[in-house]
């Protein structure tokens, strides 16, 4: 059984320094018993969706591995236990917040305090520093902010999930391929986790609500979701433009 006493000092510092609700919760579960199942995550902690407390977990950069128990039914349920802890993301950082602080605050001076991906006004204490190119790729860079970028929870478990299912992270490493991706630089990429996709996300805010309301208003008038009917709306633009 995994115990603090059996794990690394800087480990254990790296584990105590999550304050996250839901994560801390399942690290804190860990470090006392060893391990954490599904069914204590529901039963005990109220989280219904297990995977995506051991995924906040890892996106702290802590490795988490997944094997199989016998739960109160007798039937086999998955549980989490620490894996690798030579793998830690972040380990430089550990005992050294004042490091990372410093990054967050540089970045925040360069850019504004605003998730990288989506764009909007984020308070400082939720916005989360993540590497531009994922540590399972290219290790752990040099921390100099321009390797970092800051991402609201929701954009970093967009980011993650979208990386753990690209085949690059899965088994072909190449650095380059990140660097053109939107996960890593969405003002300026070629590719989306290597599929040929491109986006936009758009926010109304303020007095454009109300365009937002017309443009909703229209859409269902026409039985077409609101992004389609923006698309046609682009796409109609575009073509007059072409026709002039």
């Amino acid at each position: 059984m995994n115990t603090s006493q059996q794990l690394p000092d800087d480990f254990v510092q790296l584990c105590q320094s999550v304050t996250a609700k839901r994560p801390k919760a399942v690290i804190d579960h860990i470090l006392q018993y060893g391990f954490i199942t599904t069914e204590d995550l529901k039963e005990t902690y109220g989280y219904n969706h297990p995977p995506r407390a051991a995924r906040d977990v890892r996106e702290h950069g802590i490795p988490l591995e997944t094997f199989r128990v016998t739960g109160s039914d007798g039937r086999k349920i998955a549980a989490y236990r620490f894996g690798d802890v030579s793998k830690a993301r972040f380990s430089r950082f550990s005992g050294r917040t004042g490091l990372s602080k410093q990054i967050k605050d540089e970045l925040i001076r360069r850019y504004g305090c605003k998730c990288f991906i989506y764009l909007e006004e984020v308070s400082k204490s939720e916005l989360q520093i993540d590497h531009r190119v994922p540590f399972e790729v290219d290790g752990e860079p040099d921390l100099e902010p321009e390797n970092f970028m800051l991402l609201c929870g929701s954009a970093n478990r967009a980011k993650s999930w979208s990386c753990e299912h690209c085949e690059n992270w899965i088994g072909v490493k190449d650095k380059s391929i990140c660097l053109s991706c939107y996960w890593a630089y969405p003002e300026n990429y070629a590719h989306i986790a290597m599929r040929q996709v491109r986006r936009v996300d758009l926010l109304w805010e303020g007095d454009d609500v109300e365009i937002y309301e017309r443009l909703k208003q229209r859409a269902s008038g026409i039985e077409k979701e609101i992004s389609v009917f923006v698309k046609e709306i682009i796409e109609r633009e575009i073509g007059s433009d072409g026709d002039g």
